[in-house]
């Protein structure tokens, strides 16, 4: 059984509920965990909150959280929570848009709010997101006073200059910001217009410019940014390859001390091979 908070109204589509409330969960089934239970869960504990992207209802958001678990390898000192919110409400076009949609800022603002009234006797806190789910991680952050540990942004379907505009204030409350971005990531080049179009006549200072984060990586990169963070072309990163549950995932892959630069992917065939990976790379970075 996995741990999740839950922002949801409903199990499929709808928006966001009045209060956050806490469960252990499979895909087949869950129990209500109290605030108290919660607070003992993550007491002492290097906390990693991780979320899922646009289109995911709940039932497949507890799915693919609970498989990639396992997969992250964390240490005894650190534990997992799984954060669900309504991405199945929005459309992929909403993708297309820099302040869209709100109910990821909406759940933002509840879960970090939350971590930040239940959270006080963890010994830190981290968050790792996917897709859409980036504007949920970076809104929880904002929302937050305490400080956080770790952010590490995959396949960010937001805009690429967002960690220097429309959520400048983030970068100084984490100590360390990761980008995983993927140029076969075809979601987002296609979910960015103006930024696929842009690319063809404009640089990428140009001010008409708008690509994704997930993309491209950052186009300033803040001071406490770990790079690098291209994963490299050759491997044929797409947009569902980080957390999926189908196929199934892979063993568990070490942890990387970095991106690398090129060559073949590791595990390269297997089933899963990919989340695999990028569970491996998020640990890298959250010990």
């Amino acid at each position: 059984m996995s741990v999740f908070l839950n922002t949801r109204a409903l199990s499929g589509g709808g928006g966001v509920a009045a209060a956050v409330t806490a469960c252990t969960a499979t895909a087949s089934s869950n129990a209500p965990l109290s605030v108290n239970d919660l607070k003992s869960f993550v007491h002492g504990k290097d906390v990693l909150i991780a979320t899922h992207g646009f289109n995911v209802n709940r039932a497949d958001g507890i799915a693919c959280l609970s498989a990639w678990e396992p997969l992250l390898q964390l240490p005894a000192s650190a534990v997992f929570v799984g954060l669900l919110w309504p991405g199945d409400s929005e459309s992929l076009y909403a993708l297309s848009y820099p302040v869209e949609p709100e109910n990821a800022m909406q759940a933002g603002t509840m879960a970090g709010q939350f971590v930040d009234a239940n959270f006080g006797n963890a010994a830190s806190v981290s968050f790792a997101a996917h897709s859409l789910g980036n504007r949920v991680l970076l809104q929880a952050i904002r929302s937050m006073n305490r400080r956080v540990r770790r952010a590490i942004l995959m396949a960010a379907a937001i805009s690429d200059d967002c960690l220097t505009a429309e959520f400048a204030d983030v970068p100084a409350k984490v100590d360390s910001i990761t980008v995983l971005s993927s140029m076969m990531d075809d979601v987002l080049q296609w979910a960015f217009p103006v930024g696929n179009f842009a690319a063809e006549i404009l640089g990428r200072d140009h001010p008409w410019w708008q690509a994704a984060l997930g993309r491209l990586g950052p186009r300033v990169a803040p001071s406490n940014f770990a790079p690098p963070n291209r994963i490299p072309d050759e491997w044929n990163y797409g947009h569902l390859d980080y957390l999926r549950t189908d196929p199934a995932a892979s063993m568990p892959i070490p942890p990387p001390s970095a991106v690398p630069e090129g060559g073949a992917a590791p595990l390269h065939g297997s089933p899963g091979w990919q989340q695999a990976w990028s569970a491996s790379l998020v640990a890298s970075r959250f010990r």
